[in-house]
């Protein structure tokens, strides 16, 4: 029997062991799908948290002094084992989150393997400043923080996951991490493969549960030296204002409503390919996706007309099914909350051009909880539904006549993620990309990822970047070391 299939309760990962919460809280875990429920996962209180944290303080003076070549050495065996585990890995996160199975065939599960592996081989290009003059040596010391904390969100469950905890394990630091209790259980097999893969005791531990019981616990405890979060933006300023006060390092990758830009001299069909799939993919349940689309008069039309027809052939339905392209959404209450999102357009005078509802599913996915992929026209840039994020499979469409309206429409938000830009013009795509207000801005294309490369937001969509070497010099302090001789 597959695992995914006979998991009553998943269990914290304390110390190296898999032990159930001390004070006994469980929280109900759905599937989306089905909507029913198929395991309990622990809402670990402040115990648990302050016991997590003695075994990583336990464990960090002696993962602290090992060589980066020997704590690559797991990280290198951690990604072997999640390959080894892929199919059962894939099928776990499309029950937890929804999604369908060839999506995390092909995303989730191979980038979450790809993570532990490209910051293990970070350790080739390991360097340390020197700086000399006449009688003087500076050299600058890359030291670990200690026991730091990743939270990450429940839209990329473990490959959000893997991307804050390899970076911060390469760097030395011991880490106590949170999943979304939304979506636990690919985070629960991860912990069965460090143990396997003989990750010492303490150095990495995951404390499942609620924001606001287990969450709380953690931002707020005084052992942990550094927060990483990925999540929605309420979250993200409550959690700074909590972590703030205390000083610690602070990284946090909030909400988008992000712009896509398409100009009349694109190549038309790569576009129309690109953007249903930067509208749509994961149930529209992704940071990046492009959910304001803005099109050059001259094309608006054309566009609009295949883009629609393209949207109602997208098939919802059982994410275990291959024809599948759209799953389910990851909760009950997230899914009326896009429905409710999409009936607020209605009052402000959009216009569905289709979907605009629940998606009836039927058999075994009956309960589910299933949204149609909705377009909608005849908004202005200053209303909820263009400035609020809905993270569902909901997209608004706006006409545009100049490049400076486009420009303007683009960072007429509270956010700045990410932007696409379609156009053949050189010289456009380089005067836009340098006035959009965005972290990431790509060029005829989406989620086009180099993890070599800075990835973060500006303005409400968070603080800080991650990947490359931002990731890396997160989790360290540098200590400058002048010697005079």
């Amino acid at each position: 029997m597959p695992l995914t299939q006979s998991v009553e309760k998943i269990l914290n990962y304390i110390g190296g062991e898999l032990v159930a919460p001390q004070e006994g809280g469980w929280l109900d875990n759905f599937e989306p799908a089905t909507g029913a429920v198929y395991s309990q996962v622990p809402d670990s209180s402040a115990a648990d948290v302050e016991r997590a944290v003695a075994a990583a303080q336990a464990a960090f003076p002696g993962w602290s002094q090992l060589s980066f070549e020997a704590r690559a050495s797991y990280l290198f065996r951690i990604a072997d084992l999640i390959d080894r585990d892929m199919s059962q890995l894939v099928e776990a996160e499309s029950m937890d989150n929804g999604k369908p199975l060839k999506l995390a065939a092909e995303v989730d599960i191979p980038r979450s393997s790809k993570n532990f592996r490209f910051y293990a081989g970070a350790v080739l290009n390991a360097r340390t400043e020197a700086y000399t003059s006449p009688q003087v040596l500076n050299v600058t010391l890359r030291q670990p923080l200690g026991v730091v904390t990743c939270i990450s969100p429940w839209n990329l469950p473990l490959y959000l996951l893997t991307w804050k905890v390899a970076p911060a394990l390469l760097m030395g630091n011991c880490v106590i991490a949170k999943p979304s209790e939304v979506t636990p259980l690919t985070a629960y097999l991860l912990a069965q493969l460090c143990r396997e893969a003989g990750l010492p005791a303490g150095v990495f531990n995951i404390v499942h549960g609620s924001g606001g019981n287990t969450g709380n616990a953690i931002i707020g405890h005084p052992g942990i030296k550094a927060v990483s979060f990925t999540g929605g933006t309420r979250t993200g300023r409550h959690i700074a204002s909590v972590v703030a006060p205390q000083f610690k390092k602070l990284s946090l990758e909030l909400g988008g409503k992000n712009p896509n830009l398409i100009f009349a001299d694109c190549d038309y069909d790569k576009m129309l390919a690109t953007t249903l799939r930067s509208s749509f993919a994961n149930q529209g349940q992704i940071c990046l996706c492009g959910s304001r689309i803005y099109v050059e008069r001259g094309i608006y039309g054309k566009f609009r007309d295949d883009f629609v027809e393209r949207s109602r052939r997208l098939k919802v339905g059982d994410p275990r099914l291959a024809e599948t392209d759209l799953g389910a959404v990851v909760s009950r209450a997230h899914q009326e909350k896009i429905l409710g999102a999409i009936e607020r357009a209605k009052a402000e005078g959009g216009k569905v051009l289709c979907g605009g509802g629940p998606a009836e599913v039927g058999g075994r996915c009956s309960g589910g909880y299933f949204v149609q992929p909705t377009v909608i026209e005849g908004l202005s840039e200053q209303c909820a539904t263009n400035q609020e994020e809905i993270f569902g499979p909901v997209v608004t469409l706006q006409p545009f006549d100049r490049e400076e309206e486009a420009v303007a429409l683009a960072n007429a938000t509270q956010y700045g993620l990410s932007s696409s830009l379609w156009t053949r013009d050189l010289s456009r795509a380089m005067r836009v990309a340098e006035r959009i207000e965005a972290g990431v801005v790509w060029v005829n294309g989406w989620m086009v990822r180099d993890l070599r490369t800075p990835f973060g937001g500006v303005k409400q969509s968070g603080v800080g970047r991650e990947g490359g070497d931002d990731a890396l010099s997160f989790w360290i302090e540098k200590k400058n070391v002048c010697i005079s001789y």
